[in-house]
């Protein structure tokens, strides 16, 4: 019999591809399928709490956990290994830890930052990717104010901060960093009005899944936090001294002594070098979440372009729609284990909730738009609720937000 058993590859432990593991493990029995799942790292970390460990408003530890607890050993063979190489043709996947074949295959992938070209951002700017480069970013913040304070003749950029896009990313970073601030001012004995926060947004609009009266909200509430807005205002380049912007056709250069940008991801690059029709790592799928030429692969979460049927744009990147994706996978492997025909992924807009920092948010959920207290009493629901849907009650409450 277990020579019968289909080999089904999952590649990524983020929301997408670990969220395929823990339902898969639920519906399968151990001798239906010989389960694998391949990580970099043995830990997951909540992709969505990585702008507070940015700002140092949480421990980066209170965002990670062992993949290994939320795995059942009996049916899930779990490898800590960086994949090298999709051959799709050849159904094997390279990994520096040695070559896995698969039946099935699910890419998970995961992000990474992308910068669109522009000169120098990617070396002077940091970027919110991971983990590590979101600990680099909340030690180099306070060693910056730490500096100003140990320093004879004061550079009052240090203190000044600039956030690069103002999306969902970088309006969070900023809420949080309007959080931390005053502590940081508080441990050093430093002037709050000499920091400098400010946010450069080329787009005419910021944060456009939301209203103009949520979007007025959040932007009323950093403002009296001290944080100042350009809209609509090019960045042209980066550089040791800040950020290059263009304003009336003009360059003009603004100056900090820590330059972020949040404005841009993109799928992991090994998509481009395993498949056709790929945009910056991204792939259409077909409405099961398998790709064109290939019913034994689905590609889920950040490297897929899922365009639901009858609209024109793919789905954006959100770890709701990654875990939906991650469960509708499951289901349809489990179809296609006892030879029933794949279902079509359905995505259920449960709603949106942006941050403005642990006390204070904006959001539509079920269609009504929320502010204020309520808005942040539901990110913290929803972060819970992601670590309670992978891990189980045991895992929310040790890493949940309450």
């Amino acid at each position: 019999m277990a020579q019968d058993r289909k080999k089904v590859l999952v590649l990524g432990a983020g929301y997408a591809g670990l969220q395929t593991v823990t339902k898969l493990q639920k519906e399968l029995s151990a001798e239906a399928a010989e389960i694998t799942l391949i990580n970099k790292n043995e830990y997951h970390y909540e992709t969505t709490w990585l702008h507070e460990v940015s700002a140092g408003t949480i421990n980066y530890e209170d965002l990670l956990y062992p993949v290994e607890k939320t795995v059942n050993k009996n049916k899930v063979n779990f490898v800590v290994a960086e994949v090298t190489k999709i051959d799709r043709n050849a159904k094997r996947v390279e990994t520096d830890k040695g070559v896995y074949d698969f039946d099935i295959l699910v890419v998970a992938l995961g992000f990474v930052s992308e910068t669109f070209g522009i000169d120098g951002m990617k070396e002077h700017a940091f970027q919110i990717e991971n983990v590590l480069t979101s600990r680099k970013l909340s030690r180099h913040i306070e060693d910056k104010f730490a500096n100003y304070v140990a320093s004879k003749d004061k550079d009052d950029r240090d203190l000044s901060i600039l956030v690069g896009g103002a999306g969902f990313t970088g309006i969070e970073f900023l809420g949080e960093l309007t959080d931390r601030v005053p502590e940081l001012c508080s441990k050093y004995g430093i002037d709050q009005n000499k920091v400098k926060l400010t946010c450069v947004e080329a787009a005419p609009k910021m944060l456009p899944m939301f209203s103009d009266e949520l979007v007025n909200y959040a932007v009323n509430y950093l403002e009296e936090r001290g944080v100042e807005f350009k809209i609509a205002t090019p960045i042209v380049a980066c550089n040791e001294k800040g950020f290059v912007v263009e304003v009336n056709g003009q360059k003009q250069q603004l100056e900090a002594g820590t330059s972020v940008w949040t404005a841009g991801v993109r799928g992991s690059h090994l998509m481009e070098e395993s498949f056709e029709g790929v945009k910056r790592g991204r792939i259409i799928n077909k409405q099961d979440l398998t790709i064109d030429g290939h019913d034994d692969i689905f590609v889920v979460g950040d490297c897929a372009a899922f365009i639901p049927a009858g609209e024109e744009r793919p789905l954006p990147t959100t770890a709701q729609i990654a875990m939906q994706q991650g469960e509708h996978v499951a289901m349809n492997i489990k179809h296609m284990l006892n030879g029933e025909p794949t279902q079509d992924f359905q995505y259920v807009n449960r709603g949106t909730v942006c941050s403005l920092g642990a006390h204070d948010g904006i959001g539509i959920v079920y269609g009504r738009d929320i502010s204020g207290k309520k808005a942040a009493f539901l990110k913290k629901v929803i972060d819970t609720r992601a670590i309670y849907k992978l891990g189980g009650v045991g895992l929310a409450f040790k890493k949940g937000k309450f």
